[in-house]
């Protein structure tokens, strides 16, 4: 079994960047799928971007497609997500979570972190 911890939220301007990490233990996560999800208040989660075991891979929704940025480090056992040209809608709390098989969708991933919370301002 796998443990997510993620990490980088925070309040940030519109038009700003910020990056997430999620460092993973008690397994190499080079056997999972990863992925971040998003949650908003009133909202159901919802899939953000995804990367296939190796990196090969990579799904992103279309609301961030060409401002995130989702990449891996097996060796660091981290996954990252890179936000750049944020806007108010992307506010949210973020999850990252791990599925030993490759999924799009957040109904299917097994293991999941607590989450961090992003702020954008307008």
């Amino acid at each position: 079994q796998v443990q997510l911890v993620e990490s980088g939220g925070g309040l940030v301007q519109a038009g700003g960047s910020l990056r997430l990490s999620c460092a993973a233990s008690g397994r190499t996560i080079s056997t999972y799928t990863m992925g971040w999800f998003r949650q908003a208040p009133g909202k159901e989660r919802a899939t953000v971007a995804v990367i296939s075991r190796y990196g090969s891979t990579t799904y992103y929704s279309d609301s961030v497609k060409g401002r995130f940025t989702i990449s891996r480090d097996n060796a660091k056992n981290t996954v990252y997500l890179q936000m750049s040209s944020l806007k108010p809608e992307d506010t949210a709390v973020y999850y990252c979570a791990a599925d030993p098989n490759y999924s799009t969708t957040y109904k299917a991933m097994d293991y999941w972190g607590k989450g961090t919370l992003v702020t954008v301002s307008s």
